[in-house]
């Protein structure tokens, strides 16, 4: 027996997975400890329904996730729009060593991951889907890298992105607090001694009502950023043979935007409402990857259970190593240094919101660090994602 739902239906469900998700994470602590996304939890909840009913021979059921990609866009486009000069600026050089940190762990987890999936003889692309997509990209970053990979042609790509994403999610979480400890405790580290830089709060406009006119502003120039992205992307695809994904061109068309709305400010009497663009965001990446669950096939990711499990763990092997050792010294080797690390392990291994947890448990115990809490949500939130994109997209071209 079979069962095929229509478009409207698809999107129904993945607004209820993502309810039952925001749930079951209010409801479990684990899932709140870890900070597993909503759709996540509700998405694989569904995922092992749809796994069950395909095994046991009851029912097969397809989805229409086509609006998947319109979604990934806007979600992408509004990552680009956040990308505020005013926030650069204000984390001067040590922003910038920072990211390039960052962005080091990227090519490094890449060229791990393929490396490790050719030696243990799968598709080097699924090894790349076990690292920088889902260790630093999410499970954003998975939904959507995956299914250009599996488009050109290598199955299981998102279910793999998404298990190893998972997986990052737990070691970020676990992994931070121990590490950070250990150097503050080999160092003789607190946090007394404050910096200098000016870490005020901006105005988000939080608790102001929006207009439907308002809306329609952000919802233009999103739309437009992401017009204007999708045709300069496949024109270049067109004219290289080079593979640009719709949203990596939206969203470098948005980070061109935003800067120009920053430097026009004062003439066009408009100021950036950051709030509604993220909120704009983070519907649709709800229900991107709500939907980018839902449809995974859990029964192709039988064989390639060790391996994912073997390249994440190096992942973390490396990354422990690597903030000790290299980081702890470039970003200055004092407290706010320790507690940049614990976020980049977080975001480099999970998503921002464990970067933020794991500084926020460690501050509230040993002392506060302005420096910390200015740069390490620019850089995770999307900074890093002008240099680990290009980076992902090089290795899709280049094993693709």
């Amino acid at each position: 027996m079979s069962m095929e739902f229509n478009q409207v239906t698809s999107l129904f469900l993945a607004v209820l997975v993502f309810l039952i998700g925001a749930y079951l994470v209010k409801h479990i602590k684990l899932l709140d400890r870890f900070s597993i996304p909503a759709p996540v939890a509700g998405g694989l909840v569904f995922a092992l329904l749809i796994f069950v009913m395909h095994a046991s021979g009851i029912i097969t059921i397809t989805l229409d996730t086509s609006l998947q990609n319109l979604f990934m866009l806007v979600f992408f486009t509004t990552v680009g729009l956040g990308a505020s000069v005013r926030l650069i600026r204000m984390g001067g050089k040590l922003l910038i060593i920072y990211l390039l940190a960052a962005g080091f762990l990227s090519l490094v987890q890449n060229t791990m991951g393929v490396t490790i999936a050719s030696l243990l003889g799968i598709h080097p692309l699924l090894g790349l889907m076990a690292s920088s997509p889902a260790m630093i990209g999410g499970h954003g970053g998975a939904a959507a890298f995956g299914a250009t990979v599996e488009g050109l042609g290598v199955d299981g790509a998102v279910a793999v992105g998404i298990a190893a994403a998972t997986l990052g999610l737990v070691a970020g979480g676990l992994v931070g607090g121990p590490v950070a400890r250990y150097l503050l405790n080999k160092h003789h580290l607190k946090g007394e001694v404050q910096n200098d830089i000016d870490a005020h709060t901006f105005n988000e406009a939080r608790g102001k009502k929006v207009s439907t006119t308002q809306f329609f502003v952000y919802l233009g120039i999103i739309t437009f950023s992401m017009a204007l992205g999708t045709f300069i992307g496949d024109r270049f695809s067109e004219l290289t043979g080079f593979v640009l994904p719709d949203y990596v061109g939206a969203m470098l068309i948005a980070v061109l935007i935003r800067s120009l709305i920053d430097a026009g400010q004062e003439r066009i009497s408009f100021e950036f409402d950051t709030t509604l663009n993220d909120s704009i965001g983070g519907v649709s990446l709800g229900i991107f990857l709500a939907m980018a669950l839902m449809s995974i096939k859990l029964w192709e990711l039988a064989d390639l259970a060790l391996p994912i499990l073997l390249i994440v763990s190096m992942h973390v092997l490396f990354i422990i190593l690597y903030v000790i050792f290299i980081v702890y010294r470039v970003l200055g080797r004092n407290y706010d240094a320790v507690v940049m690390l614990n976020g980049m392990i977080g975001h480099g291994l999970g998503a921002t919101p464990t970067a933020m947890a794991n500084m926020d448990a460690l501050t509230k115990k040993f002392g506060e660090s302005r420096t910390a809490f200015l740069i390490v949500p620019i850089v995770g939130a999307f900074l890093i994602d002008t240099i680990n994109i290009p980076i992902i997209v090089f290795f899709i071209n280049l094993f693709g």
